[in-house]
């Protein structure tokens, strides 16, 4: 579980994020959502490290991310996998470098050990036999499964995900969705999903999040969630307007 308490996020004379408290549950899919600009993305980033936050606290199952050294930080990360928005792959390296990335900065892996990690991740993700493509060589549906490949290459906790579905076509974007859901019930994964989809919220979203200029607008499950659609003015006017963007 991740606890986030009193988190407030500024940038110059900019307040960003407005005392956020929350819980993302563990084997969870836990749901970020909420117009553009609302802090999506900058929330997210507090959370894996990118960013700190001028005040509030960050607990990774008890464990403080603000006040330990970067020692211990860079242990926790170990337990981290991120799928960015762009996959951010990198383009000089074919697949199968790029998912060994993590494993040669974070693990102890002999070669040997890492090329039999790769392909375990490869075949999780239905994409056995690409290892020595390119980025440029793959479609975008590809790109995204390269990545969550590459996101759980380690051991991981935690994954997160910064709108997964961003770019693709809608039978992609599902299928993804599914890959996403099964990957954290198979792995009991705390994951958390900054998305805009609303399909993605009802097809596999667990706990749900909603931010309204910067703030926490509503949170709880996706049962409860149905009903405050019709009961939370900001959320109804946010579902109303994602669904002809």
């Amino acid at each position: 579980m991740i606890e986030v308490k009193k988190l407030n996020k500024s940038f110059a004379d900019k307040h960003v994020l407005f005392d956020i408290n929350s819980e993302f549950l563990s084997g969870k899919n836990n749901i970020i959502i909420g117009a553009s600009g609302c802090g999506k993305s900058v929330l997210l980033k507090c959370l894996v490290g990118l960013l700190k936050p001028e005040q509030g606290e960050i607990f990774f199952d008890k464990r403080s991310i603000l006040e330990i050294n970067e020692v211990e930080l860079r242990e926790i990360r170990k337990e981290m996998g991120m799928l960015f928005q762009g996959t951010a792959l990198f383009d000089s390296l074919n697949v199968e470098e790029n998912i060994e990335f993590p494993l040669r900065f974070f693990s102890n892996m002999s070669p040997a050990e890492r090329k039999d990690r790769v392909n375990f991740c490869l075949e999780r993700v239905n994409m056995v036999g690409v290892n020595k493509k390119y980025p440029s060589e793959i479609s975008g549906g590809m790109k995204k499964r390269v990545g969550i490949a590459r996101a759980i290459a380690l051991d991981i906790k935690y994954l997160f995900c910064d709108e997964p579905n961003s770019g693709l076509d809608p039978i992609t974007s599902r299928l993804i969705d599914e890959l996403i859901n099964e990957i954290t019930i198979e792995y009991q994964i705390t994951n958390v999903i900054a998305s805009h989809d609303m399909k993605t919220v009802f097809d596999i979203g667990d706990h749900i999040l909603f931010l309204h200029k910067g703030a926490v607008g509503w949170e709880g499950s996706k049962a409860d969630f149905r009903h405050a659609i019709k009961e939370v003015k900001e959320l109804k006017e946010f579902i109303d307007a994602s669904y002809f963007e």
